[in-house]
């Protein structure tokens, strides 16, 4: 009686809830045991006096589609990847971008539960979520040890230990992006520090290695063409797949600094597997093959030939989506 009531209830609520909330959109996602989006809807994130009102907002976009897999009855949790998210408060704390959470702790875990009847919600940062959809959906289905880099504005990371998400005492651990890789010299990054990996490696250095190669030499180049204050790290993929030299080198150089901190992080969880994830990293082996060389030169003799280095297989923002889904 037990077992099948218990299955009862299991199969009356199939579906978690996603939410990828950016800086730009939130996109919703209702998803099955199987990783499939059901149904999704979106709407903007900002414009919202305050925390309440944006929540406000969410409910009305969720109503219709959950009324559309039969309610939230259906609905056995809901998981947020939030900019500045903490896994541990279920709170986003100061985040820059979203204009109703850049001056305190806001508890929106809390606020979405209370509006979803008491449904179990957690939050955590993006990239967080990234390395848990990972595991549970995607290239590291199976993998108990790897660090997930999510390559986009700037340089976040996930890294999971053991089977565990390493949350570390207060819930901030894993901003691998802001470990510095130029001591001196280095360039000034958001968090205020300078030489940030992320200053570098994300698709806005790519974007400043560029002007900075394209300024301080007369070679030539396809990216002349390009104001080159518009210049995109999509701009230098599509030069460096045309053979063009300048582009092909700030690869390199990207990549280098990429492999030798990938060298560094192997020390403290072993990963059997680097994955890389967003915009830059669809330049696939213009950057990922150069990061490998890097790493294998760079790294301690006994972690040589370990680690893997992988493309995500989750695509755009179904990718986040999936990454909240899956978070208990």
């Amino acid at each position: 009686m037990y077992h099948n009531s218990c299955k009862d209830r299991c199969e009356a609520k199939p579906y978690a809830i996603g939410l990828d909330l950016g800086g730009t959109n939130s996109v919703f996602g209702i998803v099955d045991a199987k990783g499939n989006i059901i149904e999704q809807v979106s709407l903007k994130t900002q414009g919202f006096a305050d925390a309440a009102e944006y929540v406000d907002a969410c409910m009305q976009a969720l109503l219709p589609i959950t009324n559309k897999v039969g309610g939230v009855e259906t609905i056995s949790r809901m998981g947020i990847g939030a900019p500045n998210g903490n896994i541990l408060s279920g709170c986003i704390e100061f985040a820059p971008n979203i204009t109703w959470a850049h001056d305190g702790k806001v508890p929106l875990a809390q606020m979405f539960s209370e509006r979803l009847g008491g449904l179990p919600v957690k939050l955590t940062n993006d990239a967080n979520a990234a390395a848990l959809g990972e595991m549970t959906f995607g290239v590291a289905k199976g993998m108990k040890d790897f660090i997930v880099l999510t390559l986009g504005t700037g340089v976040g990371s996930g890294i999971v230990a053991n089977g565990q998400l390493v949350a570390g005492s207060d819930g901030n651990a894993g901003e691998l992006g802001h470990v510095i890789v130029v001591r001196e010299g280095g360039r000034l990054c958001g968090c205020g520090r300078r030489g940030c990996l992320e200053t570098y490696c994300s698709a806005t250095g790519v974007a400043r290695t560029t002007r900075q190669f394209l300024t301080e030499s007369e070679e030539p180049s396809l990216l002349r063409k390009i104001e080159i204050e518009k210049i995109t790290s999509y701009d230098v993929a599509k030069a460096a797949e045309a053979g063009d030299a300048l582009a092909l080198r700030v690869f390199t150089f990207t990549a280098e600094i990429m492999g030798k901190a990938c060298a560094d992080m192997a020390v403290f969880s072993s990963p059997e597997a680097f994955i890389f994830f967003g915009g830059l990293a669809k330049a696939g082996d213009l950057l990922i093959e150069p990061i490998k060389r890097t790493y294998e030169e760079n790294v301690m003799p006994i972690f040589k030939g370990k680690a893997k280095f992988l493309l995500s297989s989750l695509e755009g923002a179904g990718a986040a989506v999936l990454g909240a889904a899956s978070l208990k």
